[in-house]
């Protein structure tokens, strides 16, 4: 076998594949709604097993369904099919649904959102949500290799109060969850809602993260950064329109965690090729990619960075730029981010390749 290697910046494509190489590159996913990877399948499935009637006659029923025109369209379909999770059983299996998936994609690590509020006010007990997840989490690791944390999201569209309980409910299980954030309807919900709630996570150690800037303004952003003092921000394209904020977000390090597909399935831009991903990372933002709710927007890890390379033109610079700024974004210890950051260069090496000395600073 040669031993020459290939100065992939400069290929031709001949000499390699956008799509082998976003296949092959190890990813770590910051931006993941578990109940986003329920799968028209296991819908179905589980509202058999528990007896749940949904208003869909077929799987391809549901994918038709699944026409979004904004982010409350989106909303209305996915809080149906919550519906069909009620047993401890069912968050397992949903998890290591997507574990399976993800891990066949080459995802490492993964901090997955979770919605306790969209269950409980239900009658599903937290526990039985937070004890399927994590025994799955668990489970994965052991058996697939991909590490996690669980962070636990306050829908924004409820008060600060109903939040503040739902915080008192996860103290039991303070060992399971590494942080917060703030999902749900963006639009006249802004994080200043939430200042309190926030500050009180804070004080029990939790990590803070919070969705601004997907169909909020820029103005989110900075509620987000200033009053909820979080670390990343969820989202955050419209970042863009700001160059103040893009200075700060800059200057501070502030990772954004992007999700394509979603962002063109819910029209928060026409197409993907006006979708700001490469223009975001040419600024120096510390920005990466996600799939947010998978099996409602088209595509896991893989068609997400597939779909914004080929629209956007992104290079393998901007590849390894993503896959870099993910492992620097998430909350595990550093001696776990050097680990990623080790099987990245090793990636690399494997493959032959000449990565420009720019692209890979920092990295052992």
């Amino acid at each position: 076998m040669s031993t020459q290697t290939h100065d992939i910046w400069n290929a031709p494509p001949g000499i390699w594949s956008i799509q082998t190489f976003i296949e092959k590159i190890p990813k770590v996913e910051l931006h993941l709604h578990i109940e986003g990877s329920l799968e028209p399948e296991l819908m179905f499935t589980l509202a058999e097993r528990n007896n749940i009637k949904i208003p869909y006659s077929s799987v391809e029923d549901v994918r038709a369904a699944y026409q979004f025109t904004d982010l409350q369209s989106f909303l209305d379909v996915y809080y149906l099919g919550m519906s069909v999770l009620l047993h401890e059983q069912d968050f397992y299996d949903l998890t290591m649904a997507y574990f399976t998936k993800v891990a066949a994609e080459n995802v490492k690590h993964v901090e997955l959102f979770f919605d306790p509020q969209g269950h409980t006010a239900r009658g599903v007990k937290f526990d039985v949500v937070i004890n399927g997840i994590s025994k799955a989490m668990k489970m994965a690791e052991t058996t697939l290799g991909v590490t996690s944390y669980l962070i636990m999201s306050f829908l924004r569209h409820l008060s600060e109060e109903d939040a503040f309980a739902t915080l008192a409910e996860s103290v039991t299980h303070r060992d399971k969850i590494i942080g917060v954030g703030l999902d749900s309807s963006e639009v006249g919900n802004p994080p200043e809602k939430f200042q309190r709630v926030f500050a009180e996570a804070k004080k029990l150690g939790m990590r803070l993260v919070a969705h601004a800037g997907e169909e909020g303004p820029p103005e989110y952003i900075f509620q987000a950064l200033d009053l909820l003092t979080v670390e990343r921000i969820d989202h955050g394209v419209r970042s863009i329109e700001n160059d103040d904020l893009i200075a700060r977000l800059v200057e501070n390090k502030v990772c954004l965690t992007v999700c394509p597909l979603s962002n063109e399935k819910l029209k928060v831009f026409p197409q993907m090729k006006d979708h700001p991903m490469k223009r975001i990372l040419d600024r120096g933002i510390c920005a990466n990619i996600n799939s947010d709710d998978p099996a409602y927007f088209g595509g896991y890890m893989n068609a997400n960075y597939l779909s914004a390379s080929r629209a956007l033109g992104m290079t393998p610079k901007h590849l390894v730029l993503l896959t870099h700024h993910a492992i620097e974004g998430c909350f595990l210890p550093r001696e776990g981010k050097d680990k990623l950051i080790a099987l990245l260069t090793d990636f690399l090496t494997k493959q032959r390749l000449v990565p420009q000395s720019d692209v890979l600073e920092g990295l052992n």
